[in-house]
């Protein structure tokens, strides 16, 4: 079975981002992006509405890294490496069958710049090179097709599609999931 360690939080360095623990004081930062609707658009979860929904955002984040379940980056530019700007991770590791769910959000200021292909790129690298992960998953609502396109891209390909499988605010909304497998 999979026994991640992430004692020391693995910090990853690219060629323009930083990607570091997310901590108490990114908060006003992150109730920015989980409480936009241009951000939160295809993320078919209520967004935040204060600052003590997102510290207890962080504290599960944070549980979960040290209980080994989960890791969350912040992504920020290094040029200002305490400014979030995005966060990125594998928020759900499957131990016995060495997958893990990626999930990623970034500002729009970002958007169609290239960071987050370059962030997604170094967490893939991570999960199969340090976790030793065999596969990745990254479940999207169909709509987002700027996920989609960054997924594929990475040479993710899409496994499935969910007719109405998953219920929000009132609706049952389609999903799409897409996988890697580490061809190593």
């Amino acid at each position: 079975m999979l026994e991640p360690n992430f004692s020391p939080f693995p910090e990853i360095i690219t060629e323009r981002l930083l990607l570091s623990s997310i901590q108490k004081e990114d908060a006003p930062e992150l109730l920015l992006l989980r409480s936009s609707e241009k951000v939160m658009e295809y993320i078919d979860k209520e967004r935040t509405k204060t600052l003590e929904e997102t510290a207890a955002l962080i504290k599960r984040i944070t549980d979960d890294e040290i209980n080994n379940e989960g890791i969350t980056w912040k992504i920020s530019v290094k040029e200002n490496p305490g400014k979030l700007i995005g966060s990125i991770g594998f928020w759900r590791i499957i131990k016995p069958h060495y997958r893990a769910e990626v999930g990623y959000m970034l500002h729009p200021d970002f958007w169609k710049t290239g960071l987050m292909k370059e962030a997604l790129q170094a967490v893939i690298d991570f999960g199969f090179n340090t976790i030793h992960l065999h596969s990745i998953e990254a479940h999207i609502n169909p709509g987002n097709a700027a996920s989609a396109g960054l997924l594929e891209k990475l040479n993710f390909v899409r496994e499935a599609y969910f007719k109405e499988d998953y219920f929000f605010r009132g609706k049952f909304l389609d999903s799409a999931i897409y996988s890697l497998l580490n061809k190593k």
